[in-house]
């Protein structure tokens, strides 16, 4: 795949970018050259080479997972104008 002048005009205007000829003849040497180099690494053979999410292989530390409240209602509550049963009271905002 090749750019021409034009679609790199085209590609300028879609990303609003104000381009002179001369920036579009070198922005379509530029352009050229980068996609040679994404034709080149298609010739790449990857088979058997599992997916990276990321260039250094990490761990997650795993917790047991335990459904708690938090132990931390009636800390809240100190702060709170207004409570009732646990919980915050405020003012109707909506009619």
């Amino acid at each position: 795949m090749s750019v021409d002048r034009e679609t790199v005009r085209r590609i300028a205007g879609l990303a609003r970018i104000a381009v002179d000829e001369e920036q579009a003849a070198a922005m379509e040497v530029e352009l050229n050259a980068l996609l040679a180099w994404v034709e080149q690494l298609q010739e790449v053979n990857v088979e058997g080479i599992p997916p990276m999410t990321s260039v250094v292989e990490q761990k997650l530390k795993m917790r047991e997972d335990i459904v708690t409240d938090g132990f931390y209602a009636a800390d809240l509550m100190k702060n709170a104008p207004s409570s009732e049963n646990g919980f915050f009271i405020v003012p109707k905002v909506v009619e």
